[in-house]
């Protein structure tokens, strides 16, 4: 799922999704259907049988939150800073034709000024958690 805002749930939301999801277990071992299940906590019979599924095969353990998800920016705070200086820069002042950045060319400049490469995906989440 992406994330428009530039980021993912809060620790605080995992903690309250997290407790949907061993509430709802109480109902599963209870006996409650998938359908009550997802009625119940306004989700999908999808997400309640996974839930379901998850706790039949690791138990409780399994709908525990595992914390924030993706991988983890390979720029530090320092370098991230010097990063937006250089796209507030512009594409111009690194050769480029026109002031149009593009992931592929942000790509480049991280890969030139920094040594660290990066894939279009993960330029992705470069931006996210920038």
């Amino acid at each position: 799922m992406r994330y428009p805002d530039g980021g993912g749930l809060t620790a605080e939301e995992r903690a309250r999704r997290e407790q949907v999801r061993l509430l709802a277990a109480d109902l599963i071992e209870a006996g409650a259907s998938d359908r009550e299940v997802a009625r119940r906590f306004g989700v999908t019979r999808m997400s309640a049988n996974r839930w379901r599924r998850a706790l039949v095969s690791g138990g409780r353990q399994a709908l525990v939150s595992k914390g924030p998800g993706g991988a983890r920016c390979k720029l530090s705070v320092r370098q991230l800073r010097a990063l937006e200086a250089v796209l507030e820069a512009g594409p111009a002042v690194w050769g480029f034709g026109d002031q149009c950045w593009t992931l592929a060319r942000i790509a480049e400049i991280v890969r030139r000024r920094f040594g660290v490469e990066y894939t279009l995906e993960g330029l992705d989440l470069l931006y996210r958690i920038g």
